[in-house]
C-alpha cells in the first residue's frame, strides 16, 4: 500500500506517516502511561522505535529503486545473521552460503538491482537484525506492546522535524492531499501497528531462531505482491535467489 504514495510523497515521508499512525493507534489501544516507567525503559523503548522507523525508511528507499521481492530477500540477511549469531553448527555456515548465493543472484545478476537500492536494502537488513534483538529484549521484559507504542510514537515525534521539513521543501503540496493521510493511516495500522504487535506476542513465546523461521515465506510473499500489484515479475535468477534465501532461513532456524 505504501508504494502507491511514492508518486507524490518521498519514501522516507511514507515511513514517517506509517510510524506516526501506528504510534497513535497503539497509544490509544495500550494507554502505556498507566504503567510504571523508568528512564531506562523509556530509553530502550525509544531506541526500539527509532530502529524500527529507520528500518522502514531505508526499506522504502530500497523498494523505490529495486523490485520489492529483491529488496525483501536482501533484507533477510539481517534475520539470517541473528539466527546464526554465536552458533558453530555446520548448518549455520550452510545457511550463510545459501543466503550469500541468493543475494548475489538478486543483486549481482539482476539488471533491475540499482546499486543505491541494494545499499538501502543491505542497511535495512542491519536494522532488521537490530529490530529483532531489541524486540526480543522488550518482549522478554513483559512490556513489549507498551514499549512498542511508546517507541513508535517517540520515534515519529523525534524524526518529524527532519522528515516533515524535507517533504515540505521537496513537495509542499503533498500534505494537502487527503489521500496522503488516508493511505498513511492505512499503512500505519495494517503494516505497522498490527504486525509489529503480533511480532511482540510471538517473540515473547519463541526464540529468535524460530522467529526467523516464521519469516521465511516473506520473500516469496513479497515477490508475489510485487508481481500482482506492481507488475514486477521476477526473472529466473531472481526467483532462484529468493528460494535460496528462504532455504537459508529454514536451515538456520531448524533445531538439531
Amino acid at each position: 500500500m505504501g508504494v502507491h504514495l511514492f508518486g507524490t510523497v518521498e519514501p522516507a515521508t511514507v515511513a514517517w506517516l506509517r510510524a506516526a499512525a501506528a504510534g497513535v493507534a497503539l497509544l490509544a489501544w495500550r494507554r502505556p502511561w498507566r504503567g510504571t516507567w523508568t528512564r531506562r525503559t523509556v530509553v530502550v523503548a525509544t531506541g526500539f522505535g527509532v530502529v524500527t522507523l529507520a528500518m522502514n525508511i531505508v526499506f522504502y528507499e530500497a523498494i523505490a529503486r529495486i523490485p520489492l521481492g529483491t529488496a525483501v530477500a536482501i533484507e533477510f540477511l539481517g534475520p539470517v545473521a541473528v539466527a546464526t549469531l554465536g552458533s558453530r553448527r555446520a548448518r549455520d555456515f550452510l545457511a550463510v552460503a545459501l543466503v550469500i548465493a541468493g543475494v548475489y543472484l538478486l543483486a549481482g545478476v539482476s539488471s533491475d538491482a540499482r546499486p543505491a537500492g541494494v545499499g538501502f536494502a543491505l542497511l535495512a537488513a542491519a536494522l532488521w537484525a537490530g529490530y529483532i534483538l531489541l524486540g526480543k529484549r522488550v518482549a522478554d521484559a513483559g512490556s513489549g506492546l507498551d514499549a512498542l507504542a511508546v517507541g513508535m510514537a517517540a520515534a515519529a515525534a523525534l524524526l518529524a522535524p527532519i522528515l516533515v521539513a524535507r517533504q515540505l521543501v521537496l513537495s509542499p503540496t503533498a500534505f494537502a492531499d487527503p489521500s496522503t493521510w488516508l493511505l498513511g493511516v492505512g499503512v500505519g495500522v495494517l503494516s505497522s501497528a498490527v504486525p509489529y504487535a503480533l511480532d511482540q506476542l510471538v517473540l515473547r513465546e519463541v526464540g529468535r531462531a524460530r522467529f526467523a523461521l516464521l519469516l521465511a515465506l516473506l520473500p516469496a510473499t513479497a515477490a508475489v505482491i510485487g508481481a500482482i500489484t506492481l507488475s514486477q515479475s521476477p526473472s529466473l535468477p531472481e526467483s532462484l535467489g529468493i528460494a535460496l534465501v528462504m532455504a537459508a532461513l529454514t536451515v538456520s532456524a531448524t533445531r538439531g
